[in-house]
């Protein structure tokens, strides 16, 4: 599956960078199917192949804003073989919708 398909490219190219907003859009949501771990992407740098958001890997205080990749997202395999996933039933929200505690 591709993590990014064309229409996803062109909201990330539309929102542009949401950096003065305290309550970013999320576009998309990729999730580990086997273990831990949750990225919420409020932007895409196409250039740098880089995400900007919000990274969930236990649920607890270590979540936090960050930059993560698109190779790393599409490299991985956990267990069984399986790799990191878009959630293609989430449609994109305020981030105080998806995670009420991630505060800008």
């Amino acid at each position: 599956m591709n993590l990014l398909t064309k229409e996803l490219l062109a909201r990330f190219a539309k929102l542009g960078r949401q950096e003065d907003s305290s309550d970013p859009i999320v576009v998309a949501k990729f999730f580990n199917p086997a273990g831990a771990g949750t990225w919420y992407a409020t932007e895409y740098d196409p250039a740098s192949q880089e995400f900007f958001g919000y990274v969930s890997i236990f649920g607890d205080w270590n979540d936090e804003w960050g930059s993560f990749s698109l190779a790393d997202l599409e490299s991985y395999r956990g267990q069984f073989g399986l790799g990191i996933e878009r959630d293609l039933y989430f449609d994109e929200k305020r981030i105080s919708q998806v995670v009420p505690s991630a505060k800008l």
